[in-house]
């Protein structure tokens, strides 16, 4: 099976790229591509926590609504919501109501201030558990990987919701921990420079 497709310039892209309109921007210029940024890394955990039993379709359509709802994901803030601004959210046609989920990013974000406290950033923290290229799977083959799992573990441990091992690694290959662009992908070039350029020293690992 081809797992590839030519993308509006002829160059071949993963083929999921062109599921949705969304998509293709996405693939070529977020998926994979390393993330260091504490707000960004959070955003990402919350938003694939939001997609359990969703589409990415779904949660990318509403991602510039989920930003205004959560103030940006800045968990500074978000810890500080309450019972009033969880009755707001449920009341948010642009984002999924789904209480729990809510419920699960207010506490994600107490716990998010905890880590920043102990280990100095999310980036440090969430960078250790990088997998070693030389060991992972064919792109786009997995669904979880050891990786993952620790990672969702440790989280779980530290009072985490909606931090399963699939849900984890989703949000691995999309902050690029992992670079999962096929072979024959014009972007999986360009997500490895940008990986062996990254600096990890800075972000304390």
């Amino acid at each position: 099976m081809n797992t590839t497709i030519a993308g509006p310039d002829g160059q071949a892209r993963c083929r999921w790229c062109v599921a949705a309109p969304d998509f293709l921007h996405y693939h070529d210029s977020e998926w994979g591509f390393p993330v260091t940024d504490d707000h960004r890394l959070f955003e990402k955990l919350c938003l694939e926590g939001f997609q359990s039993g969703l589409s990415w379709r779904t949660i990318l359509a509403k991602r510039d609504h989920f930003r205004a709802a959560f103030c940006n994901f800045d968990f500074n803030r978000v810890a500080e919501f309450g019972r009033r601004d969880v009755e707001r959210l449920m009341k948010d046609a642009g984002i999924v109501r789904h209480r729990g989920k809510i419920e699960a990013t207010i506490n994600n974000a107490q716990r998010a201030l905890e880590l920043v406290a102990e280990k100095g950033s999310l980036a440090a923290f969430i960078w250790r558990y990088e997998p070693d290229p030389a060991k992972n799977s064919e792109p786009q083959t997995a669904s979880t990987s050891a990786e993952s799992i620790l990672l969702a573990k440790e989280l779980k441990k530290r009072g985490w919701k909606f931090v399963g091992p699939t849900t984890v690694y989703a949000f691995m290959q999309a902050m690029g921990l992992i670079n999962d662009h096929v072979t024959g992908c014009v972007i999986r070039a360009k997500v490895e420079k940008t990986r062996a350029a990254l600096r990890r020293q800075y972000i304390g690992i």
